[in-house]
């Protein structure tokens, strides 16, 4: 486990779900409070799914935090960088911290105090305690949606592109949850003689 630097009263951002093919856009914030053990926490997708869970209901009992999701509707009027940079300008003012730290390397659109830290998620506990919030919340989605639309393996794959997931998608066509402006899902729906319905 990495040595994360903690900075007590100061908020971090981060996000789950800008790659998949399907499903929302989970954004987080977290404001870790003095003498909050760091030992566990970590970038979410280093850590088990047991072990993000342990994590997620200690920061939910300890911390201040804000999670919001953005649906699919809004990722595909926006593009999912502005959707997400926009979340977490929401969430960030909801908490009203007096400094942020968001990961990545742009600016959420906001007149709070916040810096942008590349690998943010891997080098500030309160950035990695966001990260896991946000994963955890969209898987436990993601295995909501699987029971919906039942086709497409969400439980496993969590909307992202695997190789069953897009044999799916062209044998039963994308389900509502689907981000259609995303390739390959475009590149599908846009092939001549192919038609589905809803």
């Amino acid at each position: 486990m990495p040595n994360l630097i903690h900075l007590p009263g100061v908020a971090g951002a981060d996000e789950a779900g800008r790659g998949p093919l399907a499903g929302p856009l989970v954004v987080a914030a977290v404001v870790l409070p003095e003498g909050f053990d760091t030992k566990g926490l970590d970038d979410s997708k280093k850590l088990t799914p047991e072990k993000r869970e342990r994590q997620a209901r200690r920061i939910k009992h300890d911390a201040v935090w804000c999670l919001e999701v953005v649906e699919v509707e809004e990722i595909e009027r926006r593009n999912i960088l502005r959707a997400s940079l926009n979340a977490m300008a929401r969430v960030l003012e909801l908490l009203c911290p007096t400094r942020s730290l968001v990961d990545g390397n742009q600016l959420p659109p906001t007149k709070l105090n916040v810096e942008a830290v590349v690998k943010g998620d891997g080098k500030f506990a309160c950035i990695a305690a966001a990260s896991i919030l946000a994963k955890t919340e969209r898987d436990r989605i993601m295995c909501e949606y699987a029971g919906e639309y039942p086709n497409y393996g969400f439980e496993v794959n969590f909307g992202y592109g695997t190789p069953e997931h897009l044999a799916a998608i062209r044998e039963h066509g994308p389900c509502a949850i689907h981000r259609r402006t995303f390739s390959p899902i475009a590149d599908i729906l846009n092939q001549p003689c192919l038609t589905f319905d809803d």
